[in-house]
Parts: structure tokens; sequence; C-alpha cells
């Protein structure tokens, strides 16, 4: 399936939403670096795609750079709020918390 996906970079069929899913299947195989690059590609297209950010922040937390994770889901939430996309703002604030909390574990839950 992922070699069809990316058949279509570079096509007319080239899209945010090409990216996404095609980012979406090289995190599922541990391809961190090159779903970056989509990720990054599919938000150059569409600035205000909040899956995108919320996506680009969790491959970034699970590839160990949290400040780059962080970074993403805050732009991401502004991004959701902006749009009017309350629940992916919603969603992108709870794991911006969890990895707040990771850098500085003495920090009590409700604090941003």
């Amino acid at each position: 399936m992922l070699e069809k996906l990316l058949e279509m970079v570079g096509t007319a069929r080239d899209s945010a939403m090409l990216r996404l899913g095609i980012a979406t299947e090289m995190l599922r195989a541990g391809r961190v670096d090159e779903a970056e690059t989509h990720l990054r590609a599919a938000l150059a297209m569409q600035p205000g795609y909040s899956a995108a950010w919320k996506l680009l922040g969790k491959g970034l937390a699970e590839a160990g750079r949290t400040e780059e994770a962080l970074a993403a889901y805050r732009q991401g939430i502004q991004v959701a709020q902006e749009r009017g996309d309350l629940q992916a703002a919603k969603e992108m604030t709870v794991f911006a918390r969890r990895l707040e909390r990771t850098l500085d574990p003495d920090k009590p839950a409700g604090e941003a």
C-alpha cells in the first residue's frame, strides 16, 4: 500500500491528505524521519491541517524529540483553535501536557 501512495507523490494527485497517509504508514513502520518529511510537506501544502500537526507531534514524541514534539503540538493547538477544530485542540493539549510532565515531573498535573 505504501508503495502505491509513494507513486502519487509529485503528481497531480499529491496532496496534504496523501502525505498524511504516507506518514501514518511510515510511523507504523518505525520510519520517523521519513514520516516527518511527509508531514512537513503536508503542512507546507496546508498549514491549517490539524491532523498533520497532531501526527507530527506524536511521531516526534515517539522518537524522543520531546521539545520538537511540544512545539508541533503547540502550533497544532493554535491552528486547530483558529479553525474551530476544538476536538483536535483538546487532544493535542492533553498530549502536550503529558510531554511537559516528562520534562518536569514535579509539576502538578493541572498546571500548563
